[in-house]
């Protein structure tokens, strides 16, 4: 019985990580709204609210090549640092945040 607990909550976290994957693929999309394959500052500015992001990555911080652009590679590491970020910087023990991505 503890195994097959274990397998199903398994199998759910799993499903939630593909779920959120797919849901930051989805969000380059949808910022995207010319489909050129890269965010533009202005596209970022007008849409990013409706990813409802907790915290949502500021424009500068992803744009790592200072193109006023922001592509896949980007948008992907932008990913890492918001989830790294609820687990490292979320504390009330922290007043700051280690960098952890």
């Amino acid at each position: 019985m503890k195994i097959a607990i274990a397998v199903a909550c398994a199998a759910c976290v799993s499903m939630a990580t593909a779920a959120l994957a797919a849901d930051w693929a989805g969000s380059f999309k949808t910022l995207d709204t010319d489909g050129n394959g890269r965010i533009s500052r202005t596209e970022y500015e007008a849409n990013v609210a409706k990813l409802k992001l907790d915290p949502a990555p500021t424009f500068t911080a992803m744009d790592a090549d200072v193109n006023n652009g922001v592509d896949e590679d980007e948008w992907a590491s932008a990913e890492k640092m918001a989830k790294a970020f609820p687990v490292s910087c979320k504390s009330a023990k922290e007043s700051w945040c280690p960098k952890q991505y």
